[in-house]
């Protein structure tokens, strides 16, 4: 008995191309750009990244989300998220934020500490129109 493989192309189909694309692999600065957009425009409580914040961050996100940039508008969407290794455990990361036609930016840093988990250290905020 033969069995023949099951594959994902089509029949005359020879290159790798996938029908959705290359998936881009997630990290930690994803999981963080939701959770601090989630904290600054109100729809999470700035307790809950408590754990998860080192230094200086979470007294600037005590100080953004009573501000709330992003609060009175309609709800912000993660439009981008991207993110540069300055060197070992750190990451500088961005995100671009849409609210209806308005875009913002969000700049985090993030440092793994030894226990190798990832924690923010600093956030910034600012409108870009």
């Amino acid at each position: 008995m033969t069995r023949t493989r099951n594959t994902a192309r089509p029949p005359g189909r020879h290159d790798q191309r996938r029908p959705h694309g290359p998936r881009t692999p997630r990290g930690p600065h994803d999981w963080f750009a939701e959770r601090l957009l989630a904290v600054v425009s109100g729809q999470r409580p700035v307790h809950s990244l408590l754990g998860h914040t080192v230094g200086p961050a979470y007294d600037q996100l005590v100080t953004l989300a009573p501000a709330g940039p992003l609060r009175d508008r309609l709800r912000p969407v993660l439009r981008q998220c991207g993110r540069f290794h300055p060197g070992p455990g750190v990451i500088e990361a961005f995100a671009r934020i849409t609210t209806g036609e308005r875009v913002s930016a969000m700049a985090f840093r993030l440092e793994q500490g030894p226990d190798l988990r990832w924690r923010c250290a600093a956030i910034e905020m600012a409108p870009l129109t």
